[in-house]
């Protein structure tokens, strides 16, 4: 857009113009998102490479499984770059927002053995919000409890860490010791856990396993090493490996944590009473992408990045995980827009290929 032609507008056209804009909420010279290119496995390796490269992303950890078996698995640079110790699926990550996918397993297995119920007003069980007493579980489980409850979606993770009093007050229970007993030592996930080594004790987690896979945190430029957040609950702070990962995934598919049924419902985005579909469902983004559901999360906080993408009609899981905040920094995922991410794209790319 020249500069000349907005000063020659109309005061009343410009108006209208600028004020079109800022309800689209584009930029009118930004270029077009790239198409998803069908990728091999190399070419697949190759970007994820480059991608990497070009965020300064100092470590970062792939895999990919497929009916429960790792079909390819790749670490790219240093887990530690002081100590030069490269990135592998035994590397464990901070997984900032992924932690909500483990989240919704424990209050959903409460809610089948009926100490919860997602109808419940979160007011019962001493949440001090505004609206609590119209804020029912499920609304904080699906991003759905500001405004008119249920009616919008706003990612807030403040929001969704209300739930770690409620199944303290549900159960007498933290979050951390549920996931363990829950998620974690039924599994065998040696490499998760909470990034606080003193709850993992805790919860009677393998805290030398634990600190001796942990990656350094890296500031966004790839170039300071810096702490990780301390907050561990249900909105953010476990750790682990794209090895694990591929593990806890694999038992969604199989129905080992819920009901079919109740795994339908995780899985299925929250439609409004007017008919609109949100992008999130029970602690999980849901996208339609040529015609086929992508159950998805994704992490993000300060010296933090993580991905995973589901394609459960073919139970095929993708998991990327990073020392710095660069898989997720720059990308409208937070509103649902998976397609924003250029990661995400690399592997629909390796998807249509059929690799």
């Amino acid at each position: 857009m020249k500069r000349t032609f907005v000063k020659s507008m109309p005061s009343l056209l410009l108006a209208v113009f600028l004020f079109g804009i800022a309800c689209s909420g584009k930029n009118p010279v930004e270029p077009t998102r790239p198409e998803v290119t069908p990728l091999n496995t190399a070419q697949f390796e190759e970007r994820l490479q480059n991608l990497a490269a070009q965020y300064r992303i100092p470590g970062m950890a792939g895999a990919i499984g497929r009916n429960g078996e790792a079909v390819w698995s790749r670490g790219f640079g240093e887990a530690n770059v002081a100590q030069h110790l490269p990135a592998t699926s035994n590397t464990a990550f901070h997984l900032a927002s992924l932690t909500k996918t483990f989240a919704s397993v424990v209050v959903l297995q409460l809610v089948e053995e009926g100490k919860l119920d997602l109808e419940d007003s979160v007011a019962k069980y001493g949440v001090a919000l505004p609206n609590a007493a119209e804020v029912k579980i499920w609304h904080l489980l699906s991003h759905t409890s500001e405004g008119v409850p249920g009616t919008q979606y706003r990612y807030n993770g403040a929001r969704f860490a209300k739930l770690d009093q409620v199944l303290l007050a549900a159960v007498g229970r933290p979050f951390t010791n549920l996931v363990a007993e829950r998620v974690i030592k039924p599994l065998g996930l040696r490499y998760t856990g909470p990034g606080d080594l003193k709850l993992a004790f805790a919860a009677g987690l393998d805290t030398v396993a634990l600190r001796s896979a942990l990656a350094q945190g890296y500031s966004s430029d790839g170039k300071q090493a810096i702490p990780y957040p301390t907050y561990v609950g249900t909105s953010a702070g476990l750790i682990s490996s794209t090895q694990d990962m591929l593990a806890y995934s694999w038992a969604w598919d199989e129905d080992r944590f819920l009901k079919p049924e109740t795994k339908t419902r995780a899985f299925s985005p929250i439609r409004t009473a007017q008919g609109q579909t949100l992008p999130y469902a029970l602690g999980w983004f849901v996208t339609e992408y040529n015609g086929e559901a992508l159950v998805w999360h994704y992490g993000y906080d300060t010296a933090i990045s993580s991905l995973l993408i589901k394609v459960p009609a073919r139970k095929i899981t993708f998991v990327l995980l990073a020392n710095s905040d660069q898989l997720s920094a720059r990308f409208g995922l937070g509103v649902g827009d998976l397609l924003s991410s250029p990661f995400a794209r690399a592997f629909l790319g390796w998807l249509a290929a059929g690799s």
